[in-house]
Formats: C-alpha cells, sequence, structure tokens
C-alpha cells in the first residue's frame, strides 16, 4: 500500500471559492499539478503523483450542503434544551 505524505504545516495555506459552481478549492502553498483522488462527500484531495504528498483539496457544494444540513437542524415550534455534554462532543 502507498504511503500519502502529510507534511507538519505549510507556511501558506492559499483558498478560492467559485460562488457560482460552488466549489472551494484550498492549496497547501502555490497550488501545482497534482493527480485528484475522490474519498467521498463531495471531497477530492490533490496529491502530488512524485512526492505523495497531499497538496490540497477541493469541496463541491460546500455552501449547498451545509445550509442544508442547517435546514434539517431547526425546529419548530418550542425550543429543546441541549445537555452541555452533548454540545461538547
Amino acid at each position: 500500500m502507498k504511503t500519502i505524505n502529510i507534511s507538519e504545516k505549510k507556511e501558506k495555506i492559499k483558498w478560492d471559492y467559485d460562488a457560482e459552481a460552488d466549489v472551494l478549492y484550498i492549496s497547501f502553498g502555490k497550488p501545482q499539478n497534482a493527480e485528484g483522488v475522490d474519498i467521498g462527500e463531495g471531497t477530492i484531495v490533490r496529491v502530488q503523483t512524485d512526492t505523495n504528498e497531499i497538496t490540497g483539496l477541493t469541496i463541491i457544494n460546500p455552501l449547498h450542503r451545509t445550509l442544508k444540513s442547517l435546514s434539517g437542524k431547526k425546529t419548530v415550534g418550542r425550543k429543546k434544551k441541549i445537555p452541555s455534554s452533548k454540545i461538547l462532543k
């Protein structure tokens, strides 16, 4: 099995959001050619093939999925009190 390298910390994280397509691009360091690996849930990890280092992420429909998730959690009527033990998880 191949090993994927994850750097401890990159000095520059760059991101770009395409509102029309609802796609978030995140690059660790300067953007570079890489192979995309679809890990599901609308997330693609970009890996530089010669070093097997993760160079970025592409997240598809982050706004749509976040709003959908939030709208599913809205309560109608009275609000329920949530125990603090549930909030901290």
